[in-house]
């Protein structure tokens, strides 16, 4: 099984970050400061449990109720690679994307790209986790060899877990291994610790061997899953921003459906290649905002700003903001209100309750 793409890299070279940057000036940059409003849109998303309702929405004929509400056409393509699917938005092909906090503000936004997250959708409340073969306390990773995508969010996750029981990075070895091998990667002999998310977790963790001896329910509200848009588009489009929001909430409305709710979370789940169990298990150890007011009161409490700020200090700690980085402040964030984060000159990752607060009030 495969999530949060089917090959997932979230790291990148400098020399990878030049070309994208130059790509994105001519991609997504250079378009005329008086555009027409556009009437068609895409939309990258990949296999996550977070991110399932989309694909279902666009087979349920959600997405084109929204769409037609507001004379618009939205274009839902799934990505088999996670990370390429970052790419390509950044690079201008494609509108929105579904993203972690933390790819945001280290692909797209340190890349030179404004990007707002639009939908703060859930966050990983158990989905991402540590295993340890044959072990089951935590500082037995110590001295270890630890599969993982490296400067990914399980990267994150484990500098977490890492610091809780005072140790540090120099104290394992980090292995990059991509997520479509992370399973097969465990059952290799000289495999002795990794880090992943579901359903790979959860599949692994089935294994007898197996030790979950950290989880992200550990550090909830930190690994958060969004749907991220263009910020020039939005402002341009706001019918955009009004039917993403209108579908997303549509859909997690009839989730919760008692009659019609199995069908679409059986739907989900076949769209993700797993059983309907599996799918409601994952489901359990994610905390979705059902609701636009759940939505909207995680995305405006000060917390986010605190949580941000780990994934920026991490961020810059590993390289992740950019070629001869002086300090983590060099890519600004926003938040609801007047809270910001990094260089005000430079915003370029912003989390904007505005549309969710307008489904919260009925005004979609």
């Amino acid at each position: 099984m495969e999530s949060r793409g089917l090959k997932m890299k979230r790291s990148m070279s400098s020399l990878s970050r030049l070309l994208l940057a130059a790509a994105v000036c001519s991609a997504a940059f250079c378009l005329p400061a008086q555009a027409a409003p556009r009437k068609e849109f895409n939309v990258a998303w990949s296999i996550y449990v977070g991110w399932m309702p989309w694909p279902y929405a666009e087979q349920a004929g959600i997405v084109k109720k929204w769409g037609d509400k507001y004379g618009i056409k939205i274009n839902i393509t799934q990505i088999n690679d996670y990370v390429e699917s970052i790419n390509q938005y950044t690079a201008g092909k494609f509108d929105g994307v579904t993203v972690t906090n933390m790819d945001a503000l280290t692909i797209p936004a340190a890349g030179g790209v404004d990007t707002t997250a639009l939908i703060v959708g859930d966050y990983s409340n158990g989905n991402d986790g540590v295993i340890l073969k044959n072990a089951k306390s935590l500082t037995d990773i110590k001295g270890q060899n630890v599969n993982l995508v490296e400067f990914s969010v399980s990267h994150y996750l484990l500098a977490r877990a890492l610091s809780s029981v005072g140790l540090a990075e120099k104290d394992i070895k980090t292995v990059n291994t991509s997520d479509a091998d992370i399973v097969s990667a465990y059952k290799a002999e000289d495999t002795t610790a990794l880090v992943t998310w579901n359903p790979q977790l959860s599949e692994i963790n089935s294994e007898p061997t197996a030790h979950m001896v950290f989880d992200s329910s550990k550090i909830p509200g930190e690994i958060i899953d969004t749907l991220a848009v263009n910020t020039k588009t939005l402002q341009q489009n706001p019918a955009l921003g009004k039917a993403l929001v209108g579908i997303w909430f549509d859909t997690l409305k009839l989730m919760q459906d008692p009659v019609k709710g199995k069908a679409a979370r059986e739907a989900m789940a076949k769209l993700s290649g797993s059983s309907l169990a599996s799918f409601e298990g994952q489901l359990k150890t994610t905390k979705l905002f059902y609701t636009p007011a759940e939505a909207v009161s995680f995305t405006t409490d000060p917390k986010l700003v605190q949580t941000m700020d780990l994934v920026r200090s991490f961020s810059f700690d590993h390289g992740l903001l950019g070629q001869n980085v002086g300090n983590k402040d060099v890519v600004g964030i926003a938040f609801p209100g007047t809270a910001t984060l990094g260089d005000t000159k430079n915003i370029k990752l912003r989390f904007d309750a505005t549309y969710m607060k307008m489904a919260a009030d009925g005004k979609l």
